[in-house]
């Protein structure tokens, strides 16, 4: 077996035991309600960190303007409530105006 797929199973393995390990102790172990108030921030905070590198960066540099702002674009949509189309073809048709006109 090749390190690469000994590498796959180990994973899968891995996985699966993970998400085994939620429905197998549930009841069985409390959590504090400050730990789950940590979970939760540190939740908050790996998806704005993943938004801000994904709007902010391409490759090894910075993405340009026309992407920043068509996310704030599809941000206040959807704090506006817009349904979900509605902020995904703004936020897209902000970044293609801007592009367009040359801010990129």
């Amino acid at each position: 077996m090749s390190p690469t797929v000994a590498m796959i199973l180990t994973l899968a393995v891995g996985t699966y035991a993970f998400r085994l390990v939620g429905p197998v102790l549930h009841g069985r172990v409390a959590v504090p309600p400050r730990v789950q108030e940590l979970l939760s921030a540190g939740a908050i905070v790996l998806l704005v960190a993943l938004l801000a590198t994904g709007s902010l960066t391409e490759g090894d540099g910075f993405a340009g303007w026309a992407r920043p702002a068509g996310v704030l674009v599809g941000a206040v949509l959807a704090w506006r409530r817009a349904p979900f189309v509605v902020v995904v073809l703004g936020a897209a048709a902000a970044a293609a105006v801007l592009r367009a006109a040359g801010v990129g």
